[in-house]
């Protein structure tokens, strides 16, 4: 079985579009989770602002083009789309709007770094072919 070796190219338009999507949308997940549990519809004492934690790790990573980020983040973004669409079905008022809201970012956030990856893997897989033929 043979792997593609990763290949350094230039960003075109796809890869700055896309990270330019995906980053907008973990911004928007990370601020929403805030405005969410702190001001909009808070549940409890606030303690569940502490949500977003983990989504302030990929941030560098997405903004340095770090393909493995990218792979580990589109795995991440499902359990917050879960705890939306079981807030969804469960919240009324604002907490159900602001829970679509929610699946709404993370099925952007998972988009953004599906076609990320895929787009880089295909154009390395070019390079490295192209650079290879005779």
């Amino acid at each position: 079985m043979s792997e593609t070796p990763l290949v350094t190219l230039a960003p075109d338009g796809v890869v700055r579009a896309t990270r330019a999507m995906a980053l907008a949308s973990l911004i928007g997940l990370i601020v929403l989770g805030l405005a969410w549990e702190l001001w909009l519809a808070p549940t409890g004492n606030g303690s569940l602002a502490l949500k977003v934690v983990p989504l302030l790790v990929p941030v560098l990573g997405l903004w340095r083009h770090r393909l493995y980020t990218y792979r580990w983040v589109s795995l991440l973004v499902w359990l917050y789309c879960a705890e939306g669409l079981v807030r969804a079905t469960s919240e009324h008022g604002m907490g159900r709007w602001l829970a679509w809201l929610e699946v709404l970012l993370c099925l952007l956030l998972f988009a953004a770094s599906a076609w990320q990856v895929r787009w880089r893997l295909r154009r390395a897989r070019q390079a490295s072919e192209q650079g290879s033929a005779p």
